[in-house]
């Protein structure tokens, strides 16, 4: 964690060139603007302007000048970049000309629903298993639909091409000051996952954008293509993001299951910030992705499954989640679900231990379902309570 004067005096003392200010468009997607040392110092006390239109979900031209100011507690060297002339990053607040917080700024949204959790005395912290594809690129670079390699599940090189760019990939990560949990080779041909370990809401969406950048980036670098899409192959297994979650409270469990059961309760409305593309609709009900709103304990056919572990590590990890969700967005509204399962102490219901994949249609007909598609997960959405109450702004 940096401040402000060590921010200033490592640029000057470590011969940093260039500092990429990062910020997200609502829909995730990390944007930068890059400046010169000498501009750092009125970027921390004035804000580095922009034109806001041109991002998507920032708005129209009008009133569109917004202004970029830099966290120091989230500087990092970007490893990939030279050594002399370094490149350094750090995820900015964005304001408006006034001085304050644009409404749509995802980073403030989170910021929003952290402190609310903490009027509760509530912590809560978020670790996250990224699924992805490697591609092989075209004698252009262009990416093809070619994976990489044709392993399955933990296979080991030879088979398991991607062994060697996971590698590279964690390496980087760590250089970063970011703790990669474990990585290994998922089920489709050309799939990978790399865990992280729990850390605060913020330092781990912070990290989630920071990730997919670092993968895209050494994916580049080896000739491949990286693709978080939810479902890349037609008849192979999508990509998910399954974002395991635990909190702290002073009534422990009795909050951790009120918790859950918000989410429960509220997880058809914010689908749509979750699985935000067409695609992601192809993903779940398949392939180890959830259909329907259930939970159990070690049961991944389940949206809400209890992991086997004990103390610090007892968590839920929710399965429908994929990569191309605003993490910033998805744990702000998570927040806010679980709670609001707290307040109203709702209450938790029995777990269904059976595998939904291969159970019969009497006992799957009875059960509630995610949205079927982004449509659906769109109209509900807009008649979300939870979602006009927390963040009216971004649904204009």
């Amino acid at each position: 964690m940096y401040s402000y004067h060590e921010v200033m005096t490592y640029c000057e003392e470590e011969d940093v060139k260039f500092i990429r200010l990062a910020f997200c468009d609502l829909a995730g997607n990390q944007k930068n603007i890059s400046i010169m040392p000498s501009e750092l110092k009125r970027a921390f006390e004035y804000g580095i302007s922009f034109d806001a239109s041109a991002i998507y979900g920032f708005g129209n031209e009008v009133k569109s000048d917004l202004f970029l100011f830099p966290d120091p507690s989230t500087l990092s060297v970007l490893p990939w970049r030279p050594a002399q002339g370094r490149v350094v990053r750090m995820y900015c607040d964005i304001r408006y000309p006034d001085g304050k917080p644009f409404r749509r700024d995802s980073r403030y949204l989170l910021k929003q629903a952290i402190a609310e959790a903490e009027k509760r005395n509530i912590s809560c912290y978020f670790g996250v298993e990224f699924e992805f594809y490697l591609f092989i690129t075209d004698e252009e670079g262009n990416p093809t639909k070619i994976p990489f390699d044709q392993a399955s599940y933990m296979d080991i090189a030879p088979e398991d091409k991607g062994e060697n760019i996971r590698r590279e990939v964690c390496l980087t990560l760590e250089s970063m000051g970011i703790q990669p949990e474990s990585s290994h080779h998922e089920e489709g041909p050309g799939q990978n996952e790399i865990d992280f370990r729990y850390s605060d809401a913020l330092s781990a969406a912070d990290n989630a954008v920071t990730f997919k950048s670092v993968v895209k980036t050494i994916a580049m670098q080896n000739g491949l293509y990286a693709s978080f899409s939810p479902k890349p192959l037609k008849n192979q297994s999508g990509n998910g993001m399954h974002i395991n979650i635990s909190i702290k409270s002073p009534n422990g469990k009795k909050d951790s299951d009120a918790f859950m059961a918000g989410v429960l309760k509220y997880i058809r409305e914010i689908s749509a910030y979750l699985n935000p593309t067409e695609e992601s609709y192809l993903r779940l009900g398949e392939k180890k992705a959830p259909k329907y709103i259930t939970w159990s304990s070690e049961n991944r056919s389940q949206l809400i499954r209890i992991p086997a572990a004990k103390g610090e590590y007892v968590r839920f990890e929710l399965r429908s989640p994929d990569p191309t969700t605003n993490p910033y967005i998805a744990y702000a509204l998570l927040i806010y679900a679980g709670l609001d399962g707290i307040r109203k102490q709702i209450p938790l219901c029995e777990p269904l231990d059976q595998n939904l994949f291969i159970a019969d249609q009497s006992v799957t007909d009875t059960l509630e379902k995610l949205p079927a598609n982004l449509k659906e997960a769109i109209e509900q959405a807009n008649q979300s309570s939870l979602i006009q109450q927390y963040i009216p702004d971004i649904l204009d």
